[in-house]
C-alpha cells in the first residue's frame, strides 16, 4: 500500500519549510502594508498671536484733549520743512509754486523736491490754515484771565484769526480760488469746520444739544463771509472787517431770538389746542 507523499518527506524538510514560512511571511506582510499606507501629514501646532487693538481715532476736538493739527498727522518731516520755509515767501509770491521752490531752496532741498507735495500749491494753503488755527490756543490762554462771556470770546478769536491773514491779504483771493476748486472743496470745508469747532471750544462753549451744530455752522458762515470782506478792507488794523463781524454776530443773535420766540409761540399754541380739545372731551 502506497503511503501519502507528505508522510514520506523527511522531518527536517518539513521543519525547515515551516520555519521559512513562519519567518518570512509576517515581515513581508508588514513591509507590503507599509508601502501602500499613505504617510499622514504632521501638523505642528502654532499658537495664535493675539492682535493688539488699534487705537480709536477721535473725530472731534475738546478743550481737555485737543486734536492735533492736520500738518502733524499728514506731512512728513521733509514736507513740513519745505512748507514752513515757503510761508515766508507767500507775502511776495503768493500761494504759488514759486513760493514752494524758494522754500525748498532755503531748506537745502532741490527744486524738484516740491513734487513731494501731492497737492502742490493747495498743500501750502492747507498748511497756512492749519498752522494759523493752531496759534489760536495761545490767544485763548491770554483770554482766560479776563472776565468775558463765551460770545465775546468767540468774537475775539474770530477777529484774531482774521488778523493773522493780514500779512497775506493781497494774496488771499488766490488762496480762495484754490479752495473753491471742485477737488479741493471737501478739505476746505473740513478745515473751516475744524476752525469753527476750535473757536467755540477754546471760548468755553459746552453745548451738547442740537445747538452744538447750529453754533458751529453760524461761526463758520460768519468767518467765511468776513474772510471775503477782509480782502477789500483798506482800513488800519482791519477796523471795517471788525465792524462787519460785529454786525454778523448781532444779526445771528437776532435770528436766534426770533427762532426761539417762534418755537415758544408754536409750543404755547400747541399746548393750548390740546387743552381745549381735552376740555371738549376729545381723547388727545
Amino acid at each position: 500500500m502506497a503511503q501519502p507523499f507528505l508522510l514520506s518527506l523527511p522531518r527536517r524538510g518539513l521543519t525547515s519549510s515551516c520555519r521559512r514560512l513562519s519567518l518570512t511571511s509576517p515581515s513581508r506582510t508588514i513591509a507590503s502594508c507599509s508601502r501602500f499606507t499613505p504617510a499622514r501629514p504632521q501638523h505642528h501646532y502654532q499658537p495664535r498671536q493675539r492682535q493688539q487693538p488699534q487705537p480709536l481715532q477721535r473725530n472731534y476736538h475738546s478743550e481737555n484733549h485737543p486734536s492735533k493739527s492736520p500738518q502733524e498727522n499728514e506731512y512728513s518731516n521733509s514736507q513740513l520743512t519745505i512748507l514752513s520755509a515757503a510761508l515766508a515767501h507767500v507775502p511776495r509770491h503768493g500761494f504759488s509754486r514759486d513760493a514752494l521752490i524758494l522754500g525748498a531752496r532755503d531748506s537745502g532741498f532741490l527744486d524738484v523736491s516740491v513734487q513731494l507735495l501731492p497737492r502742490g500749491e493747495f498743500d501750502l494753503v492747507l498748511f497756512w490754515l492749519a498752522s494759523r488755527r493752531g496759534l489760536l490756543r495761545d490767544v485763548a490762554e491770554k483770554l482766560k484771565g479776563k472776565e468775558m462771556g463765551v460770545e465775546k470770546k468767540v468774537r475775539c478769536l474770530v477777529m484774531e484769526r482774521l488778523r493773522m491773514n493780514e500779512m497775506v491779504k493781497t494774496e488771499w483771493q488766490g488762496a480762495l480760488a484754490l479752495m473753491s476748486l471742485a477737488g479741493n472743496i471737501p478739505l476746505s470745508l473740513s478745515e473751516l469746520h475744524a476752525l469753527s469747532s476750535d473757536i467755540l471750544n477754546l471760548a468755553g462753549d459746552t453745548s451738547v444739544d442740537a445747538s452744538w451744530y447750529t453754533k458751529r455752522m453760524s461761526v463758520a458762515a460768519i468767518y467765511a463771509s468776513a474772510e471775503v470782506y477782509m480782502t477789500r478792507d483798506q482800513s488800519p488794523n482791519l477796523a471795517e472787517t471788525e465792524e462787519f463781524v460785529s454786525r454778523r454776530f448781532e444779526d445771528n443773535a437776532a435770528i436766534g431770538e426770533k427762532l426761539s420766540s417762534a418755537k415758544q409761540c408754536l409750543g404755547f399754541m400747541g399746548s393750548t389746542a390740546v387743552g381745549l380739545g381735552r376740555s371738549w372731551g376729545w381723547k388727545i
